[in-house]
């Protein structure tokens, strides 16, 4: 029954993927994408280690929305501008906690959510919340069926995402702190990487 298969399937919705060292796309090599949402139709998610040359004072500057270089704004506007995918760069969306209520928001888990709609730039820019976001251009999706069949093909590691990660480690951390989640050294990933 179809049923039966959509309840038996994994879900990896507030995960990690991890790019396995032989990830041949160079949009995805190198990365750690967060999945976002995951389920029978297929998978979204966005890249979280992948710093654009943009930072948010560009975004909203090009936004037409002020960020204010004082203490409500100057928080966010050295932040940098992420690749979030090889889907609708030209679209930005928020990775935050907490998740709040905003227009267009997909919750992911209890704090975290990721949201498109420019009512969360404006509140950024005026009160200074969510605090804690990550801004892409972009983000990745899989139709129905491809991310389980990538994995089976040993593209990705996955493990339980930890927002820490996230929104407290340096983007040039955030791989190897994800692999240590795992208990794996990025350095020895080939050797731990099966053939099939």
């Amino acid at each position: 029954m179809a049923s039966e298969h959509v309840s038996n399937q994994v879900s990896l919705t507030h995960h990690f993927l991890i790019a396995m060292p032989a990830m041949a796309d160079p949009n995805f090599s190198r990365t750690l994408t967060y999945i976002c949402e995951h389920n029978a139709e297929g998978a979204l998610g966005v890249i979280v280690n992948r710093p654009m040359d943009m930072s948010l004072a560009t975004l909203f500057d090009r936004v037409n929305i002020a960020l204010d270089a004082g203490e409500t704004g100057g928080h966010f506007s050295r932040q940098p501008v992420y690749f979030g995918g090889p889907v609708q760069t030209d679209r930005g969306f928020v990775l935050h906690r907490p998740s709040g209520e905003w227009q267009s928001t997909l919750r992911v888990s209890d704090d975290v959510a990721l949201t498109s709609s420019r009512d969360i730039l404006q509140n950024m820019s005026e009160k200074g919340e969510p605090h804690d976001v990550l801004i892409t251009l972009g983000y990745s999706g899989w139709s129905a069926g491809q991310l389980e069949w990538e994995l089976s093909q040993n593209a990705w590691l996955t493990v339980a995402a930890e927002p820490e990660i996230i929104f407290a480690v340096a983007p040039e951390e955030r791989l190897p702190a994800a692999m240590k989640l795992l208990g794996v050294d990025f350095a020895n990933l080939s050797d731990v990487a099966g053939h099939a």
